[in-house]
């Protein structure tokens, strides 16, 4: 028989006391998640919140000509769908799987009753959502400020945080469409980091390899962003 997931392996899950757990944990739903996967589109209704477990969603911005732009990752620190207890219900942004996995889903109105309750969930999700706001905020200013290179390193880090292990199955050109730029800018990066040893990457999998190197390589933002989540959803 296969084992019952765990949905502690959400770290916001995880972090509930007894009384919203036994509420929340019979109605989670197990899902698949795998890449490319949208789940939601902009303007759309949302259904669900998700919360992956090991998987990496990206949220985009999509722009009228079909081009994209990532302006913040979700893993297993967090979830997907805030405008749904944030007192809207559709939302500018796109939500697609970039690192395939599995999560678990909960209904738009059980989420929606318990932030109701003003209770512990909700004190949670007010935090993570600041946090996830930073990470917009400091996107946004590296796109701007911040090498290709450099940008490249922050998303790796930031990606790797939010899985258990060291490896993400991404191709250069999803890489691509998530920061925003050509595909020639990530392969010419991918190969920096090949040749200084930080990464090992071949048709479609990324091995990090040293990543203290690749911390040192990248800007601030990085950084700027982990002590913000630290600060906020850590015990």
């Amino acid at each position: 028989m296969n084992a019952v997931p765990d949905p502690r392996r959400n770290l916001l899950l995880g972090a509930l006391p007894q009384e919203p757990w036994q509420r929340l944990v019979p109605q989670l739903e197990w899902v698949d998640m795998p890449l490319g996967k949208v789940l939601y589109e902009p303007g759309g209704l949302l259904k669900h919140v998700y919360f992956p477990v090991d998987a990496i969603v990206s949220l985009l911005y999509v722009m009228e000509n079909g081009a994209s732009a990532e302006i913040a990752v979700v893993g297993n620190e967090g979830v997907v769908g805030i405008s749904l207890f944030m007192g809207g219900e559709s939302t500018p942004s796109r939500a697609v799987v970039q690192s395939a996995g599995h999560g678990f889903r909960l209904k738009a109105s059980l989420i929606q009753e318990e932030f109701n309750r003003a209770g512990p969930l909700m004190h949670r999700l007010l935090r993570y959502t600041q946090a996830l706001i930073t990470q917009m905020a400091q996107t946004a200013a590296c796109n701007r400020h911040h090498s290709l290179d450099q940008q490249l390193c922050r998303w790796l880090l930031l990606s790797l945080d939010r899985l258990e292990g060291n490896s993400l199955v991404m191709t250069q050109e999803l890489i691509a469409n998530m920061l925003g730029v050509r595909r020639e800018g990530v392969t010419e990066g991918a190969i920096k980091l090949q040749k200084l040893g930080l990464i090992r990457y071949s048709r479609g999998h990324i091995t990090v390899l040293d990543r203290q190197g690749l911390e040192g390589l990248t800007c601030e933002c990085y950084a700027v962003v982990k002590k913000e989540y630290d600060r906020l959803l850590l015990p």
